[in-house]
């Protein structure tokens, strides 16, 4: 079946991972905040919330918003908040985002320049919309993208298959057999879709990792994918051998 349509993920994929806000951060911004009254024990009160909760999402495969952990940590050190929805982006301005790799800019930009298919930002983060595409825009790939879907704004982390869902109504009717999701997580960016029904391409520099799907295409960095779909447009890209750039059409498998 024809592909129709491209699904994202960002750190580890297009960009080298960034930080995460810690206690004494998020305190930092709160005090500049109008209305707030943040005692000092916030910071520990922050970074024990966050811990716990960022250690039930993953089992749930859910995602807890940023305003939901600032409440539970301003209830237990008895800070006063009184928006805490609004919190979120001036703490992520303050905490640098994921850096774009340059070489997977440059191979997003051609695969676009190439060929007509629908372009969607598909990843778990903690930061607003607003603050992820001011880094698309910085690189110069943020046209690139016909939709986002994050995590944070959708209640849902990947694996879940409901966050695959939400991937596949972001491509406007595309059915998931012509969606591609590419990313550097196997259980998340290769497994999880391909169970889904979409097709899967995974970023491993290290080779395949044990038991994945055969149908899972295999590359060593994102910059290899514009040649990938050249070769699976021509019928020559087995899903079953690790695939870069400048490797031959028998490439490592």
């Amino acid at each position: 079946m024809t592909l129709r349509a491209l699904a994202l993920d960002f750190g580890g994929t297009l960009a080298v991972p960034g930080r995460n806000p810690d206690g004494r951060t998020v305190l930092e911004v709160l005090r500049t905040m109008p209305g707030t009254d943040v005692p000092d024990t916030f910071v520990a009160a922050f970074d024990h919330v966050h811990r716990i909760t960022r250690e039930g999402d993953r089992v749930r495969d859910t995602h807890t918003s940023f305003a939901d952990e600032i409440r539970h940590a301003a209830a237990l050190c008895g800070a006063r908040i009184p928006d805490p929805e609004a919190v979120a982006e001036p703490v992520f301005e303050q905490v640098p985002d994921s850096r774009v790799i340059r070489r997977a800019a440059e191979a997003l930009l051609r695969i676009r320049e190439r060929r007509d298919l629908v372009c969607v930002l598909a990843c778990d983060t903690q930061r607003p919309e607003s603050v992820r595409r001011r880094t698309l825009a910085e690189a110069g790939i943020e046209e690139c993208f016909d939709a986002v879907v994050l995590s944070c704004a959708i209640g849902l982390r990947k694996p879940n298959p409901h966050f695959y869902a939400e991937v596949e109504r972001a491509c406007g009717g595309i059915a998931r057999e012509q969606i591609m999701f590419v990313g550097n997580t196997p259980t998340k960016d290769a497994t999880g879709p391909h169970v889904y029904g979409m097709r899967a391409v995974l970023i491993a520099p290290a080779g395949r990792p044990a038991g994945l799907a055969e149908a899972i295409g295999v590359i060593d960095h994102f910059a290899d994918l514009p040649d990938y779909l050249d070769r699976a447009a021509a019928g020559r890209a087995d899903p079953r051998i690790r695939f870069s750039r400048g490797s031959p059409p028998h490439a490592r498998r």
